[in-house]
């Protein structure tokens, strides 16, 4: 179960799948999908996806569904993957990825929705 605390109606950018990680767009009051670790995450969109245009309730603070992007352990830290999912955090030597918040289960595989805890931070490798 889901336990959102704050969530804001967004514009979105582009369309943007359902229990997907965004960003703010270029635009105030628009956001679009994440696409990498070091895109600063805002939070993710719910059950709906929105199309161009349409306006998306984004989970800002709080337990809220992501999609994984690759099997993650329960506990781990996350970060996006490109197309706004979420994997463990994971940076080079030397270089920060933005982190997300932390994995409440576990997913085994790509595609798998999971509960994640709203916890944004970074991570240095």
């Amino acid at each position: 179960m889901s336990n959102i605390l704050l969530s804001k109606s967004f514009q979105a950018a582009a369309a943007i799948a359902a229990f997907t990680l965004v960003k703010h767009a270029a635009a105030d009051d628009q956001v679009q999908a994440a696409a990498s670790g070091t895109d600063l995450v805002i939070g993710a969109t719910q059950d709906v996806a929105p199309a161009l245009g349409e306006r998306v309730d984004i989970s800002l603070v709080g337990i809220t569904y992501v999609t994984a992007g690759a099997a993650v352990a329960r506990g781990s830290r996350l970060m996006s993957d490109a197309s706004g999912r979420v994997i463990v955090a994971a940076a080079a030597a030397g270089s920060n990825v933005n982190t997300v918040g932390t994995a409440l289960e576990a997913a085994t595989a790509a595609g798998d929705i999971i509960r994640v805890q709203l916890n944004p931070g970074t991570f240095q490798g």
